[in-house]
C-alpha cells in the first residue's frame, strides 16, 4: 500500500480518461501510466535502488510528472530542486541530499558543469538532461528510455512509512532544510485535499506554478488520488491562465497572491470566462482583505485559503465560510489539531495571540539528517511555526505575522501585516511588502516596499504620508517607502522580504 499503486490502478480501471495536459500533448492514464513503468524500469536498469536520493532541476514538465511516479514505482525519494539555483547552492543542495542520479534541463548544464566534479555522489550515466540529444557526460532523457519496456517493474517492497520526498523549505527566513514526507504522508495529502477541494474523478486540475514546491502537491496528490485530469502549465501568463481555464473547463487550481493579483488586473478581466471553476485557492502568503474582497465579488463560493507549512500542519478556510470569516485562514483540516502557545508554552485562550502549533497525519519525518533541527522543531509531537495568531470563539485561525518578521519598535511589537494591509488600499499600489530596519532611537522601525499599478505615477513620499494617515497607532507609522518594480520572490512565489531588506540597507 502505497502512492505508486495509484497510476496503475487508474490505468487499469479507467484507462481511457484523460490524466494530464500539457500543452499540445494529452495523454489518457494508459498511456501516461505506461511512460510512468518505461522510467521506471530505465532507472532500475541504471542500478537506482530502493531509497536512492534522484534529484530534478527542471521547468514544469510531462519528464518532471513521470519522474515523481516512476520514483514512487522503485522506492527511489524525489528531491526537487528550482532552476534558480546557481552553482553553490546546487552543489550544497545535491551533497546534502545524498543524490545518486540528477534529471535536469540542457538549458542547465552549464551550472551543473560546475559542480560535476564537487558532487561525488552522481556517477557517470546518471546526469540526464530533458531531450532527444545531450552534450558529452549527459546522458539523454529519451535514449534513457528508449529501450525500456512500459510494464510494471518488479515489486519494490515499499512501507507506507519510507521516504518518497526531499522538499527543502524555501529559505524565506534561512537557510533551507530537507523535509522528508513517506509514502504515508502524501497519501494523506491525496485523501485529504481531495475531500477539502471537493474533487472528484471528473474534475479538472491546472497547476501554472511550479511543481517543485510542496504547495504543488496540495492538488497534485489528490488529482493522482480520484484519478482526474491534470493540466500542467509550462509556467505562469495572467492571460494564458485565463484562456486556459475557459478552454478545458478548469474546476480546481491553485495560485499565489501575485498570480491572483495579476489575473485581476489583466485587460478585460472577465468572471465569466472563469465560470467553470469550483475551487480558486491561494497558498503560499495571505491574500490581503482588498484583493480578496474583489475576487469574492467577481467568483463568488470560489475561493478558499490555505495556511500551512511543508514542515506538515495546515488549515483551510472553506469557501462557504469565506463571507462570515474573511479575516481568517480557516479551521484544520480533518485529523489535525492547533493550540495556540505563549512563550512559557501554555496554551492561551481566544483572542490572545502567540504561536500557532499543531499536529496531524501530514507532519513530516523530520529535517533530512538534522535531528538537531528537528528536535528544536517538533516538541512533545507539536509542530512549532514559528508563526503568531489567535483563534476566534468559534476555533477559526487568524494569522497576526510571523514571529521573525516581527518589528519590535520602541519595546512595542509590531506585526508588518497590519501595516501591509492598509498600503494595498491606496489605489495605486498592487502589493506591498513592509519589514523593520534598524533605528538609534527606536530599535527598529517599519519600512514599506511597493509595486504600483502600470501607469501611476505616485511617489514614494505621498504613499507614506496616505499610509502614515491611516495606521491605527504611531509606532506603526512607516519611516520610508520604496518603490519596486517587482517584487523578489523564491520559486514558489513567496515574496522575499530579507531580499529586499538587504537591498534597502547595501547589503545586497
Amino acid at each position: 500500500m502505497n502512492i505508486a499503486t495509484l497510476p496503475t490502478r487508474h490505468a487499469r480501471y479507467r484507462g481511457e480518461h484523460l490524466a494530464v495536459v500539457f500543452k499540445d500533448q494529452r495523454l489518457t492514464y494508459r498511456a501516461f501510466n505506461a511512460r510512468i513503468n518505461r522510467l521506471a524500469n530505465a532507472m532500475l536498469a541504471a542500478g537506482i535502488c530502493k531509497g536512492d536520493k534522484v534529484a530534478t532541476i527542471l521547468p514544469n514538465c510531462l519528464e518532471l510528472l513521470e519522474l515523481y511516479w516512476a520514483a514512487a514505482k522503485v522506492g527511489a525519494v524525489v528531491v526537487p530542486s528550482s532552476t534558480l539555483l546557481q552553482a553553490a547552492g546546487l552543489k550544497t543542495l545535491l551533497n546534502k541530499s545524498d543524490c545518486v542520479m540528477v534529471v535536469s534541463a540542457p538549458s542547465f548544464a552549464e551550472t551543473l558543469n560546475a559542480v560535476r566534479a564537487d558532487v561525488p555522489s552522481v556517477s557517470e550515466g546518471r546526469w540526464i538532461l530533458v531531450g532527444e540529444t545531450a552534450p558529452d557526460g549527459y546522458v539523454a532523457y529519451d535514449t534513457f528510455v528508449a529501450d525500456s519496456p512500459d510494464h510494471e517493474p518488479p515489486d519494490a517492497g515499499i512501507d507506507l512509512e519510507d521516504p518518497y520526498n526531499i522538499i527543502y523549505s524555501s529559505g524565506t527566513t534561512g537557510e533551507p532544510k530537507g523535509i522528508v514526507h513517506s509514502h504515508r504522508i502524501r497519501g494523506n495529502y491525496g485523501a485529504i485535499f481531495a475531500s477539502q477541494w471537493r474533487m472528484t474523478p471528473e474534475s479538472v486540475v491546472m497547476h501554472a506554478g511550479s511543481i517543485v514546491f510542496n504547495g504543488a502537491f496540495l492538488t497534485l496528490m489528490p488529482w493522482m488520488f480520484v484519478g482526474c485530469t491534470y493540466v500542467l502549465m509550462p509556467g505562469f501568463d495572467a492571460q494564458q491562465t485565463i484562456d486556459v481555464i475557459e478552454r478545458e473547463r478548469v474546476t480546481h487550481t491553485i495560485l499565489v497572491p501575485s498570480q491572483i493579483v495579476a489575473i485581476m488586473n489583466t485587460p478585460g478581466f472577465d468572471a465569466k470566462r472563469l465560470e467553470s471553476l469550483e475551487m480558486l485557492q491561494t497558498v503560499g502568503a495571505p491574500l490581503h482583505l482588498e484583493h480578496k474582497q474583489r475576487l469574492i465579488a467577481a467568483l463568488p463560493n470560489r475561493f478558499y485559503e490555505l495556511y500551512g507549512l511543508t514542515e506538515g500542519f495546515m488549515t483551510v478556510l472553506d469557501k462557504y465560510d469565506v463571507e462570515r470569516k474573511m479575516a481568517s485562514v480557516g479551521v484544520p483540516t480533518p485529523f489535525n489539531e492547533m493550540k495556540i502557545i505563549g512563550p512559557d508554552g501554555t496554551e492561551l485562550p481566544a483572542g490572545e495571540p502567540g504561536e500557532i502549533c499543531g499536529r496531524g497525519p501530514m507532519m513530516m519525518q523530520g529535517y533530512y539528517k538534522r535531528p538537531d533541527l528537528t528536535a528544536e522543531a517538533v516538541v512533545d509531537g507539536w509542530l512549532r511555526t514559528g508563526d503568531i495568531g489567535y483563534v476566534d470563539d468559534d476555533g477559526f485561525l487568524y494569522l497576526v505575522d510571523r514571529k521573525k518578521e516581527m518589528i519590535i519598535s520602541g519595546g512595542v511589537n509590531v506585526f508588518p501585516r497590519d501595516i501591509e494591509e492598509i498600503a494595498v488600499e491606496h489605489l495605486d499600489v498592487t502589493e506591498a511588502a513592509v519589514f523593520g530596519v534598524p533605528d538609534d532611537k527606536w530599535g527598529e522601525t517599519p519600512v514599506g516596499a511597493v509595486v504600483l499599478k502600470p501607469g501611476t505615477e505616485t511617489s514614494a513620499e505621498d504613499i507614506r504620508a496616505w499610509v502614515n494617515a491611516r495606521v491605527e497607532a504611531k509606532f506603526q507609522r512607516l519611516s520610508d517607502v520604496v518603490i519596486l518594480d517587482d517584487m523578489p520572490r523564491n520559486v514558489a512565489g513567496k515574496t522575499l522580504k530579507r531580499d529586499i531588506k538587504a537591498r534597502y540597507l547595501g547589503e545586497a
